[in-house]
């Protein structure tokens, strides 16, 4: 998700996802190696629906990658190359990673070794300390299962806008094949494709983001009513588990000279360095210094298992009725994990699934992670624009028209917002956690963005004031869930809600009101001004 540079805010075409996966390609990934199994490090993955964990090599794994995964350019693979790539951008774990297991794969099927390459730069929309220190941060973690189970894994720092931003084309070209994420926004699609105009191989982008394989859907969908039915049928079995292992071929002493030769930057020691050291790297990037990492939410793939387990066993049991209740937050706290790619949706899901905390709150959770997040991956996937007003139905840009020269008693700059220096102390409290913290709650994220639509002097400047924001300091910013939550805020999947002034057809959401839903007074002082000091 970050890279040379794609401001999110601009809409991106991409060519169209194809889900009949050209016949060249599956004998990549869907062939049936043989060999000895390197180490295998599957979870303990007992669940209630399959009662065996799937073979890398079987046909649910084939049939899985079928669906996922896009074909980026025309081109052939590189026969005489020395390995296959596994470019890690969105999907940053080594467990559940659809793309991860597509390249396993592809080596196996040629006897070749796996490569997996990582990588930041300070050129991503809003970069900062808080973004690139928790990317780093996790990264370690990922090296140290890396070398735990035997993977070649490597992470390249590039710290000057100046610096050598080429080092993943010199990587491709000794490559048989690259593979990397499928993730619309943030810029990831945007650099892939660039990345497959310029290589001389194949390149495959997969999908790991979804339960349901998002190439099983062929269009957007208007509303969650319509794409919750079609999950609900493909959902189970799309969570059943598959073996995760390492590529059977080692990576010989010459191909890692290869290896070397080609990046000719250093990988980043990660292993070798504490969090302090890590804040001293991040300090020499050229990056906005201002917008400081969150010390209390720990990053990589380990705490965000960690964070699951808490929440299943702690909050899940009450989450239907306290989900909404900002002071106390019993949501997942895993919107930052499931962006960053360090937690998988299917592992989320599955491991509600499998509580004890009772249907009615399973039901209610899991349909937050699976209907209204894949509605939003759906969106962003196949919607041109899809993070602006000209992508929004045609009822709203009717609406919009017709009040966009309606008075706005109250508005504020957009500097005023980003410093809490509102008239509103719910939406201040909302803000300054949002600076602070990294999150808002999602209830008070929902009148956060509703309050913005009323105050902002256009539709425009709202929509572009809220991903500002947004992007700027969420964790989970440059998500399409982010961008299916701020699109909501100026009425997407929603009807139309009357002709009022401003909202038109919009539905109205006022903080005034929200005493109704939680205790509004708690929440406003637990984020009083005092926090932004």
């Amino acid at each position: 998700m970050h890279g040379d540079s794609c401001v999110l805010t601009i809409g991106l075409v991409v060519p169209a996802r194809n889900p009949d996966f050209p016949r060249s390609v599956l004998p990549l990934i869907t062939g049936n190696p043989t060999g000895n199994h390197t180490r295998n490090h599957t979870s303990n993955l007992t669940s209630k629906f399959t009662s065996s964990v799937h073979s890398l090599d079987s046909d649910y794994v084939r049939d899985q990658l079928v669906a996922r995964t896009t074909t980026v350019n025309s081109k052939r693979t590189q026969p005489d190359g020395n390995y296959v790539l596994y470019w890690m951008q969105s999907t940053q774990r080594l467990h559940e990673n659809w793309a991860l297991r597509a390249a396993v794969r592809a080596a196996d099927k040629v006897n070749k070794p796996l490569l997996i390459h990582q990588g930041v730069d300070p050129t991503y929309p809003h970069a900062s300390d808080r973004h690139t220190q928790h990317i780093l941060l996790a990264a370690r973690e990922t090296a140290r299962l890396a070398q735990e189970y035997g993977w070649h894994y490597q992470f390249v720092l590039r710290r000057r806008r100046d610096d050598d931003r080429r080092v993943v084309d010199r990587l491709a070209a000794n490559a048989y094949l690259v593979v990397t994420d499928r993730f619309p926004t943030a810029g990831v699609d945007a650099r892939t494709w660039r990345l497959g105009e310029r290589v001389s191989c194949q390149l495959l982008a997969v999908e790991s983001s979804c339960v349901v394989p998002s190439g099983l859907l062929t269009k957007a969908e208007w509303a969650a009513r319509t794409i919750r039915p079609k999950l609900a049928k493909l959902r189970d079995v799309s969570l059943e588990p598959v073996e995760e292992r390492t590529a059977r071929t080692a990576l010989s002493r010459d191909v890692q000279q290869t290896i070397d030769h080609a990046r000719e930057v250093e990988a980043l020691p990660l292993l070798d360095l504490d969090d302090a050291a890590i804040a001293k790297a991040v300090a020499t990037c050229e990056i906005d210094h201002d917008v400081t990492p969150v010390a209390q939410f720990t990053p990589g793939a380990p705490a965000a298992a960690q964070r699951l387990q808490t929440f299943v066993h702690e909050r899940l049991g009450e989450y239907n009725a306290r989900r909404n209740e900002a002071a106390d937050d019993y949501t997942s706290h895993l919107s930052p994990d499931l962006h960053y790619g360090h937690v998988s949706a299917a592992e989320v899901v599955r491991a509600a699934l499998n509580s004890d905390a009772g249907e009615e709150n399973v039901t209610a959770f899991v349909d937050q992670v699976t209907t209204w997040r894949e509605l939003s991956y759906n969106w962003c996937l196949f919607t041109p624009r899809f993070d602006q007003l000209d992508a929004l139905p045609d009822w709203i840009q009717r609406t919009m028209a017709a009040h966009q020269h309606d008075e706005r008693p109250e508005t504020y700059t957009l500097q005023q917002l980003e410093a809490a220096e509102t008239g509103d102390a719910l939406w201040n409290a909302s803000q300054r956690q949002l600076v602070q913290r990294g999150v808002i709650h999602n209830y008070a994220r929902m009148l956060w963005g509703k309050q913005i639509v009323r105050w902002a002097p256009t539709y425009e400047d709202a929509r572009a004031w809220m991903f500002h924001l947004n992007d700027k300091y969420a964790l989970d910013g440059r998500d399409p869930n982010s961008v299916g939550g701020i699109m909501w805020c100026l009425g997407l999947w929603d009807r139309s809600w009357g002709n009022k002034p401003i909202w038109g057809g919009l539905r109205p959401m006022l903080t005034s009101r929200a005493g109704k839903k939680f205790d509004v007074g708690r929440y406003v002082r637990a984020w009083g001004e005092e926090t932004l000091r």
